[in-house]
């Protein structure tokens, strides 16, 4: 049984190598990863064949460089400039992947596109209003499109809103306060029904080796 972190500094530490940090190489997109373990779990699979894809909080880019690469239309939207910039400057070799700087809800709510898969790998569903997002997601989804994000699996009975504070970014001089989204599968369900999903796979993917913290996946139609 994975035992998920009981406070936010052992939750970070147990997170820390899919936070980043510091000088990054670009990274390698050989495979789409939904877990903080490399090659653990399922791949871009999940998202079917897309031919326009849409990453909420895609931070230095990987994933969506990865669907990129295979020919899908993949646009990133992310609330760091920071992190924007960075995966601006990695994967301007790549046609059909562009990176904007803003906020998920409110460029759900200001765009007229449409997306066959729209996903979060440990970004902004984790960290926006499910009440305010997961509308939003359903409005933009083309028939029979997928939405699928990954997070944390939740720290028993830390469910709903959780204030996190950190440094987040290198080169930050002082913590910031943010608010992060947790629930157990079933209520993660229950959310994205409400919403208008009908079908819903909400899961916790155990670590590898059945000791370290698990992984909250979810696909919904």
């Amino acid at each position: 049984m994975s035992r998920a972190p009981q406070t936010p500094g052992e939750y970070w530490d147990a997170y820390k190598p899919y936070r980043g940090g510091g000088a990054q190489p670009r990274p390698d997109v050989g495979r789409f990863e939904w877990t903080q373990y490399a090659g653990h779990g399922p791949g871009a699979e999940l998202l079917g064949s897309p031919g326009r894809a849409l990453d909420l909080g895609p931070a230095e880019g990987r994933e969506a460089a990865c669907l990129a690469g295979r020919g899908v239309r993949v646009t990133g939207v992310d609330l760091s400039a920071v992190q924007t910039a960075r995966a601006r400057a990695w994967w301007q070799d790549l046609p059909g992947l562009d990176f904007v700087h803003g906020e998920a809800c409110s460029y759900l709510s200001g765009t007229t596109e449409t997306y066959d898969a729209i996903y979060s790998v440990w970004g902004a569903v984790w960290f926006t209003d499910p009440g305010r997002l997961l509308p939003l997601v359903a409005a933009r989804l083309a028939p029979g499109g997928v939405f699928a994000f990954s997070q944390a699996e939740p720290a028993p009975g830390a469910y709903g809103p959780q204030a996190v504070r950190g440094k987040w970014l290198e080169g930050r001089e002082r913590e910031l306060t943010v608010t992060r989204w947790q629930y157990p599968p079933e209520s993660w369900a229950g959310h994205l029904k409400w919403a208008g999903f009908d079908r819903v796979d909400a899961r916790i993917l155990p670590a590898p080796d059945g000791e370290g913290p698990g992984t909250l996946l979810v696909v919904a139609r």
